[in-house]
């Protein structure tokens, strides 16, 4: 899509010699959320896959689990005062049946790291409310070796951050380290949102025999995501926070951080992670 990237005049000065040219800059812009006509929240995102990111938001809010939820995504004609579609506005139409929770737009709800409930009342709201909590029979298995090759992986798969150096990337990997999918976004939770809604789509969820990798942190709103999703494992290249750390923990969620070469630190679920006994110590 054209709207990815954008180009914007630059003052280069290097080594005190200035210059001016031309630079690419990944796009950002708002997209309203609606749900069934109504609006629901509004994300800074960058365009592209905006159905499937708006469905797999909804899988993290728990309206959707299966592709029999979800009826319909259209861009909303008429978004504007003049009557012209801005590509800017979705709306979600679930299928007769479907069960709406109580969700606003002001997200007072569990679903963020900044929603106004914290600690034990986040930690049961995912866990009781997801409907493919992680049951992977029998457990995926990866080993250290196959971790240590995602991140390389995951950076040779960005197509648009090699021209801007500006997105975050989120993908799948199957228990072999195969990558399924990839996406990327100004926002690493709608480079996750994409990920889920494209798999929710496609018929996909759960996604019980996958890696989910982030290019960044693992904060609580991705692991939150991961477990929405049935997805037993995440990888993130940076630090997770304790409340990521504490939801895995309950779940049965592996957190895998600082994941950076030979490198990384296994916060919860360590069962998954093919070790051996002599390298583990104390």
């Amino acid at each position: 899509m054209g709207r990815v990237t954008e180009r914007r005049k630059v003052v280069r000065i290097r080594d005190g010699v200035v210059s001016s040219r031309p630079d690419t800059l990944v796009t950002e812009e708002p997209l309203e959320i609606r749900l069934n006509g109504k609006p629901l929240a509004i994300t800074m995102r960058t365009p592209g896959d905006d159905f499937a990111l708006a469905v797999g938001f909804l899988v993290s809010e728990g309206v959707l689990a299966t592709a029999s939820d979800l009826r319909n995504v259209v861009y909303c004609a008429g978004a504007t005062a003049d009557g012209s579609n801005t590509y800017n506005v979705v709306d979600v139409q679930t299928a007769p049946g479907v069960r709406i929770p109580d969700i606003t737009l002001e997200r007072n709800v569990y679903t963020t790291s900044s929603c106004g409930l914290c600690g034990k009342a986040s930690l049961d709201a995912v866990r009781t409310t997801t409907r493919h909590p992680i049951a992977d029979s029998p457990p995926l298995r990866v080993g250290p070796e196959l971790l240590a090759g995602l991140p390389d992986r995951l950076r040779a798969s960005q197509r648009v951050f090699d021209r801007t150096g500006g997105l975050h990337a989120a993908a799948l990997f199957d228990e072999a380290g195969e990558l399924l999918d990839v996406r990327e976004d100004v926002g690493r939770h709608n480079a996750v949102d994409k990920l889920v809604g494209r798999a929710l789509q496609g018929g996909d969820l759960p996604l019980s025999r996958t890696v989910l990798m982030v290019s960044g942190r693992a904060s609580f709103e991705l692991a939150q995501k991961a477990v929405m999703a049935g997805i037993p494992m995440l990888a993130a290249v940076s630090a997770p926070s304790s409340l990521a750390v504490d939801l895995a923990a309950e779940t049965g969620l592996t957190l895998v951080g600082f994941l950076r070469g030979s490198s990384m630190n296994v916060y919860a679920g360590e069962d998954r992670i093919v070790l051996r006994t002599a390298a583990v110590q104390g």
